[in-house]
């Protein structure tokens, strides 16, 4: 599907789930949204944790159209939403029309579904497309670099993969520094403060066969978790797993290395 296509199915509630494997070739966004005053501690914020946070277009305050998707309203346009108040989760919405304010910025970040795309194409499968769920996602023991307001554990996604494929993996994915690049840890999850691998905190969990390992990478979500430590009296994000499409190509963002 094209993503224009895409972006007006969700905007009438055609399309309503995970946008995981529904993009093709295009690039998705994870979404946070605040009012300006708080837009440079959270810029700074995702300056000082890249990885887990990588900005790749800010929206001025009022403004709702990207620059990366003509015709878009980030309002309408993302198949679910979160709206946080006072760093609790208030509700979770398919448009947020009717609580928008003309102070928003709104900032896009680069998403690990550009590189699952480079990935099916290098040959390998993913278990959440095959079984249509939402990726694993899971808070970890790693403290994110503060910035102003924000602070919090760095939340990570996870595939499972055979053992002899991840540092394959990790090479994909490393030419995409700007949808979270390389995994940031493999095997064991609770070196990184994972109790349960079979209990995500958000999406959905997958089976780990004995000849897989988990392998886990920064993830857009980790703004949610640090909106939970900065309490702004607002904050809207997508919810887990379901991005804004862009119009714009994976292959941009790929880091191009001579052989």
């Amino acid at each position: 599907m094209e993503a224009k296509e895409l972006r007006n199915q969700i905007r009438n509630g055609i399309f309503n789930r995970t946008t995981s494997g529904a993009a093709g070739d295009h690039v998705q966004a994870n979404v946070v949204i605040l009012p300006k005053r708080y837009a440079f501690d959270f810029l700074l914020y995702a300056m000082r944790n890249h990885q887990a946070v990588p900005i790749i277009e800010v929206l001025e305050d009022g403004r709702t159209e990207s620059v990366y998707a003509e015709g878009s309203d980030i309002r309408t346009d993302v198949p679910r939403y979160n709206i946080y108040r006072d760093g609790k989760l208030s509700e979770t919405v398919d448009d947020i029309s009717e609580w928008w304010q003309d102070d928003f910025v709104t900032f896009l970040i680069g998403c690990s579904f550009t590189f699952e795309q480079a990935i099916t194409g290098a040959g390998f499968e993913m278990k959440h497309i095959m079984q249509g769920r939402n990726v694993a996602m899971y808070r970890t023991n790693i403290k994110t670099v503060p910035a102003g307001i924000f602070s919090g554990e760095l939340v990570v996604s996870m595939r499972p993969f055979k053992k002899d494929s991840v540092e394959r993996i990790a090479e994909i994915t490393g030419k995409f520094p700007d949808m979270h690049g390389r995994p940031i840890h493999h095997g064991n999850p609770g070196g990184i403060g994972i109790i349960d691998i079979g209990k995500p905190d958000y999406g959905d969990s997958v089976e780990i066969e004995e000849d897989e390992v988990p392998v886990f990478w920064a993830c857009g979500v980790t703004p949610q978790n640090a909106a939970l430590n900065a309490r702004p009296e607002v904050m809207i994000t997508h919810a887990p797993g379901h991005m804004f499409v862009t119009d714009i190509y994976n292959e941009e963002f790929k880091v191009q290395r001579p052989e």
